[in-house]
Formats: C-alpha cells, sequence, structure tokens
C-alpha cells in the first residue's frame, strides 16, 4: 500500500477569475463568500489546509510602474489575510486555515496574541505563515528606508519566532481554573513574565491570550536559499517547497529532514509541501490544449513576468521576450527566481513565462485525473514524503479550477489509497502528524 500524502492549497489572495464569461464573480468578492465556498470544498476534499498568501504593497517592480498589477490585479486588491482567515475558520469545523503574516509588518507581542486569538477562534486548527518580506515597497509601506538585507531579515526572523513562540508559552496549559469556590478565574503563579530582550525585539509578556487549544498555533514558513532552508528546518511544523522536478524534489527534502536532525528536531514533525499547479481534462489532448490556452496569451505573459517582478524586485519588462535571461540575483525571493530561471534550460523569457511548469510548480502535471494522481503517487514514492502544495496555473482563481481538483484528482487520488478519505483530528497539528 502506498504511502499517504498530505494535501494543501496555495491560495493567491486576490480577486477570483473575473474575465471568463463561464467563471466570473462579481464586486462582492471581498465579503468572503467565495473564499468560504472554496473553503468547504477543500474541506469535503479532506485537505490538510488552506494557506492564505499575502504582501504588504501595490507592486511597481513591473515596468517601474503599478499600471500592471493593477490593470492585472496581481496579488491586489486583497483583505488582510488573517482577517480572512478568521471568517473562513468560522465557516469550516476540519480544515485547517493559515494566513501569511510578515515579522515587518507587527510587533512580537501583537502577532502572538492575533495568532494566539485565530487558534482559539478556530478550535485549534489554524497556522501562521511566516515571511520576512522580500519586497523594497513592502518596507516603505511599514516605515522602514529600506528593506534589510536576506542575511538580516532571517537573523531577525529567528528572534521574532523565538519571542513570540515564549510569549505564547506565557501561559501554563491549566492556567485558567475557573474556580468558584475561591473566585479565581485564572490562577496567576500559572501566568508568567517572558522579559525578552534580544538584537532586535524586547517583550516583557505575559501574553493576555490563554494557552491555545495546539499549545501554539502551527507554523509554515518557504525555505529556498540555504539560510531559508535552515530557518524552515528549524521553525517549520510545514515546508512550502519549490523543487526542480523530481531530483531536486528529493534534494530538497532530504535537506531539509538533515538540517532538522541536526537542529534536534524530529524530521518526521517537518511536513514538505512541494508546490504543483495540475491542469486536468478528459483526455490527455483535451488537458494539454487547456494549458496551451491558458499561457499563449499576451495578459498571461504580462501576468507571469509581472508576479516574478513583484516577488523578487527585478522589472522583467527590460528583457526582450525573445532572448534568453543574463544572471540574476536579488534581495527577494531566491528561490523564486532561480526556479523561474530554469538556468541552463536556453530558454527565452517569452518560453519561460509560459512553461507549464513556471516559477511555482515543481512537476508538469497535465493530464487526466487518474494520469495526474499517478504521476504525483510516483512523485511522492520515489521522493519519500511528505505531500503537494497545489494552487492555480492562472493568478486568479476559479470554482472550475477548484472543482476540477476536488472532485477529480481527489477522487482519482483516493481510488489509489494516497490521501485520506476522513478527518482523523479536531486539530491541524494533530492532522499534519497523523502520517
Amino acid at each position: 500500500m502506498p504511502k499517504k500524502m498530505h494535501l494543501g492549497w496555495f491560495m493567491n489572495y486576490a480577486p477570483p477569475q473575473w474575465l471568463n464569461p463561464f467563471d466570473r464573480v462579481n464586486s462582492s468578492w471581498a465579503n468572503a463568500d467565495f473564499h468560504i465556498e472554496m473553503a468547504k470544498m477543500l474541506e469535503g476534499a479532506c485537505f490538510d489546509y488552506l494557506m492564505i498568501e499575502d504582501t504588504l504593497m501595490v507592486s511597481d517592480a513591473f515596468g517601474k510602474s503599478s499600471e500592471a498589477a493593477l490593470k492585472h490585479a496581481l496579488q491586489v486588491p486583497k483583505l488582510d489575510a488573517t482577517v480572512l482567515a478568521g471568517a473562513v475558520a468560522k465557516a469550516t469545523t476540519k480544515l485547517g486555515v493559515i494566513a501569511t503574516a510578515s515579522i515587518l509588518s507587527y510587533p512580537p507581542f501583537t502577532l502572538a496574541r492575533m495568532i494566539a486569538s485565530l487558534d482559539h477562534l478556530s478550535d485549534g486548527r489554524f497556522g501562521w505563515n511566516i515571511v520576512t518580506s522580500g519586497e523594497e515597497q513592502a518596507a516603505h509601506n511599514v516605515g522602514l528606508d529600506t528593506l534589510p538585507p536576506r542575511q538580516q531579515r532571517y537573523d531577525m526572523a529567528d528572534e521574532f519566532v523565538e519571542v513570540v513562540t515564549k510569549l505564547l508559552a506565557s501561559w501554563d496549559e491549566d492556567a485558567v481554573v475557573m474556580d468558584r469556590e475561591t473566585g479565581t478565574f485564572v490562577d496567576h503563579t500559572k501566568v508568567h513574565e517572558v522579559n525578552f530582550v534580544g538584537k532586535f525585539y524586547k517583550s516583557r509578556g505575559p501574553l493576555n491570550v490563554p494557552r491555545t487549544p495546539q499549545g501554539r498555533p502551527v507554523y509554515l514558513q518557504a525555505g529556498g536559499s540555504p539560510r531559508g532552508r535552515q530557518f524552515a528546518a528549524e521553525t517549520a511544523d510545514s515546508i512550502v517547497a519549490i523543487a526542480e522536478g523530481i531530483d531536486g524534489m528529493i534534494e530538497y527534502r532530504a535537506d531539509i529532514r538533515g538540517r532538522a536532525q541536526a537542529a534536534g528536531r524530529n524530521p518526521d514533525d517537518i511536513k514538505v509541501m512541494f508546490l504543483v499547479t495540475p491542469v486536468l481534462g478528459d483526455t490527455a489532448e483535451d488537458a494539454e490544449a487547456k494549458r496551451y490556452k491558458m499561457v499563449n496569451t499576451d495578459a498571461f505573459i504580462t501576468s507571469q513576468l509581472g508576479m516574478i517582478s513583484t516577488v523578487t524586485d527585478i522589472d522583467f519588462s527590460q528583457f526582450p521576450l525573445d532572448e534568453v535571461l543574463p544572471p540574476l540575483t536579488t534581495n527577494g525571493e531566491q528561490g523564486s527566481l532561480n526556479k523561474f530561471m530554469q538556468a541552463g534550460s536556453g530558454k527565452t523569457v517569452r518560453e519561460l513565462a509560459t512553461t507549464a511548469t513556471g516559477f511555482a510548480s515543481c512537476l508538469p502535471l497535465v493530464g487526466t485525473p487518474a494520469d495526474v494522481a499517478a504521476k504525483m503517487t510516483d512523485a511522492m514514492e520515489a521522493v519519500g514524503g511528505d505531500g503537494f502544495l497545489l494552487t492555480t496555473p492562472l493568478q486568479h482563481l476559479s470554482r472550475r479550477y477548484v472543482t476540477d481538483i476536488t472532485e477529480g484528482l481527489v477522487p482519482a487520488l483516493r481510488d489509489l489509497g494516497v490521501v485520506r478519505e476522513s478527518y482523523e483530528y479536531d486539530t491541524l497539528r494533530e492532522n499534519l502528524l497523523a502520517f
């Protein structure tokens, strides 16, 4: 019997599909109804979690103008991810809900209080996607003159997570006694100051929120560079992983597990989720035709280049579409840049933008539900685990695409016995550790 795999969804938080006449939403998308509907579909398919992406700016990286971002709705407009997480959590009962929050946005105490509150509101199904932000404009929006170098941002993140974790533990599990005989709601001896003083942050504590249902929310992180991998291996319960093909996936997971073990962690406690963008059809030819129609438009190419510009702070409008990219580095998301560039492939910018794997997907998954399910199963057998984080090949979600996955791909995976048919536990952490 093949080993079971975990499933999550990486949700680009932007307006859902609004151009396709067969799958449009109206301006009320911001009231969360669409996203709640989607979350219920994922819960019906027994996904481990829905991860809500977030950013802190209206990007002007592409063409040195915000025109492309606003015209094509590239990561904008959007609401605060943690607010949407609260709405989704109250509308579901088993699905894990993970929200992105940057260490640049909050003092550690404020963030610890927020994520503890969301873990209570979700009855233990909340997770925090830890990001350092990689955009210069985001830094400007939160009062910084410049974005700190990547190495320093990870040093800041190490300390930020340390103080947040200590604040979350500042209440003993049994601190709330509600003793009517003595009139005592909380035993004050079981609530502790933290008195943390570090290089970047300090906080007295204790938190004013009781210990959460999970003890602390699940931590999610994406680590691409060696420093990012180290941070993820030391910190995360689940990891957003981008790798090149099965060999890259094997190397990535082995590296994370080795780093985790060296840091004194049990590698099995970390679920590495490889990002993929399946395209499904009734036949392989139908699926390929669908993929071709998706990507071979000027709007799609502009969107792809606008997105990679946004996360790297590199203006990709400066490069001719039919030429090969020069060597590039960034203070932004180096892992996404490396994946997009496909070094050594000889592909032009146009070909990079229209390649099915793009800069998001670890494997080309185009075909019938049964074919794609078999490819995913074979990949997990080769890699050793732990699962996949699905996202749409397009920038905007549609009901059709979610339905393809939940009613086409997931049943095919169930036929192979490689995904759950019901939730084993009530909390996100327990379901992640179920296999």
